[in-house]
């Protein structure tokens, strides 16, 4: 089996910091069903599997950011008001 020599380098790997924590993940989360999304569509734009989008969207349910309305999850107003909060803490965080 022949090694990859840009993963023996280390390049093309992903360093620990660029991995997404659970804030990030709710965050990117929260922004896929902006505007209604299934949990297929979610899972497809932050790169879940479906088991675990339905744990988050079932937590974040529980907290009042997310509402179902049908097949759709939706962005509740707490919802926006998070995504906004976290945005301004992530801008000023990076400057």
């Amino acid at each position: 089996m022949k090694r990859n020599p840009q993963i023996a380098e280390g390049k093309g790997l992903k360093k620990q910091e660029e991995r997404r924590g659970r804030l990030e993940i709710i965050a990117d989360i929260l922004l896929a069903a902006r505007y209604g999304a299934t949990v297929t569509e979610i899972g497809y734009k932050v790169h879940l599997l479906s088991p675990q989008v339905k744990s988050y969207i079932d937590y974040l349910e529980r907290k009042g950011l997310l509402e179902e309305s049908g097949p759709l999850y939706k962005l509740s107003e707490r919802g926006q008001e998070f995504l906004r909060e976290y945005h301004m803490m992530k801008e000023t965080l990076s400057t």
